[in-house]
């Protein structure tokens, strides 16, 4: 190969690496991780299913991206669901990285009466005996 074509390639592969990281960067800041969502929107739906919780019983479901750390065990995405018999209450559920188990998080989001939207972390309707806690486990 000559000098030249070799300058190409080179310089080719630079400019790709300049622009290819900071739009994946910037696309994975703005919508999360593509693999966290594809896992959460496999393994929860499943879940929920199993559980006896039907699209009749369900108002609301869909994968969402935190804007803070959480518990290292489980990846960053959650799956949040509203039932249409308690349509106040958002659950969190997350996916633990070993062993891709689906886990309720014990936090849950609460809309009072006067709009505000409170973390609550008794016990619901829609709460699991074994839940996790979503803020534990983070440096």
């Amino acid at each position: 190969m000559s000098k030249k074509k070799i300058l190409i390639i080179t310089s080719t592969l630079i400019a790709v690496i300049i622009f290819a990281l900071p739009m994946g960067f910037s696309y994975v800041l703005n919508n999360g991780n593509p693999y966290t969502k594809y896992i959460a929107n496999k393994y929860v739906p499943e879940y929920l299913e199993e559980k006896g919780y039907t699209d009749e019983k369900i108002e609301e479901s869909h994968y969402v991206e935190p804007k803070y750390l959480i518990n290292k065990d489980f990846y960053h995405g959650h799956y949040m669901v509203i039932f249409k018999d308690e349509s106040n209450t958002t659950y969190y559920y997350g996916i633990t990285k070993k062993g891709k188990q689906v886990q309720q998080f014990c936090e849950k989001d609460r809309l009072s009466l006067d709009g505000v939207t409170e973390i609550f972390e008794g016990e619901t309707k829609y709460s699991e005996k074994e839940c996790k806690n979503s803020l534990d486990n983070r440096d």
